[in-house]
């Protein structure tokens, strides 16, 4: 049993996989400060409801932006499920070559899904991730990450509207029947999503123009990928597991 764990801004993704095959995957919220304690009680409840003993997993990988909980969380597993996890992080087999300015600030989730859309989808890629941030990050045929781009989340865009417009109110994110809005709730709506596909297909269309490439297929990840994915071409496949089966194939690089 593998445990691939993706520490993400808002949350952490677990992915358990025994095999090639994905056996479950949970999230608990980042931003709530857990002793070591506390993730390893976690993670043996979530084994136990899985009906999976701890010594059943032979290994864990952690791909992380959020160096705050890597202590306590690496403290735990070691201190419960008794192995030490490997870390994505400089010096560690990806099977890509970073070719920006400076690799070292690429963020390990970014490395992780790049691996992932190439070994699984080819090459050339361009793999998007809906995050709290939105990243799009092209990887060449020849396997080099060679750009990427960064813009505000859904959600970030989302909470900057509510949280600085006195009037308008939280509300649900989700695509409205019609882009023709008639109410101050739908109206948001429309903008955050339309606008997300909007500015999606524009970025989408200038990397692959400015990088000069006949075809490239784009996957995305996320979880508000999916709204976005179903709503235009520009997108070819949506993977909600992306980053979990990129710590995958980081895990079997190790080896060889």
């Amino acid at each position: 049993m593998l445990v691939t764990i993706d520490v993400g801004n808002s949350n952490i993704t677990i992915g358990l996989f025994k095999g090639d095959s994905i056996k479950g995957t949970f999230r608990m919220t980042t931003k709530i400060p857990r002793t070591s304690d506390e993730y390893g009680i976690f993670f043996t409840d979530l084994l136990t409801a899985r009906n999976i003993q701890v010594k059943e997993v032979q290994a864990v990988i952690i791909a992380s932006v959020v160096p705050d909980v890597m202590h306590s969380l690496t403290s735990g597993i070691w201190k419960y499920l008794h192995v030490k996890p490997i870390i994505v992080g400089p010096g560690i087999k990806t099977g890509i070559k970073l070719a920006t300015e400076n690799p070292r600030e690429m963020g390990a989730d970014r490395i992780v899904d790049a691996v992932a859309a190439y070994e699984l989808y080819g090459g050339p890629v361009l793999v998007i991730d809906f995050g709290t941030a939105t990243t799009h990050d092209l990887v060449l045929g020849d396997g080099s990450l060679v750009a990427g781009v960064t813009s505000p989340g859904i959600r970030i865009s989302a909470n900057a509207l509510w949280n600085n417009a006195a009037k308008l109110p939280e509300i649900e994110i989700r695509k409205p029947d019609s882009i023709l809005a008639k109410n101050t709730v739908t109206s948001m709506q429309a903008g955050l999503i339309y606008g997300c596909i909007g500015q999606t297909e524009y970025i989408i269309r200038k990397m692959q123009e400015e990088a000069g490439l006949e075809e490239m297929k784009v996957v995305a990840t996320g979880g508000l990928g999916k709204i976005i994915s179903k709503e235009t071409t520009a997108i070819h496949e949506y993977d909600p597991d992306l980053t979990l089966k990129g710590l995958k194939l980081i895990y079997e690089k190790q080896g060889k």
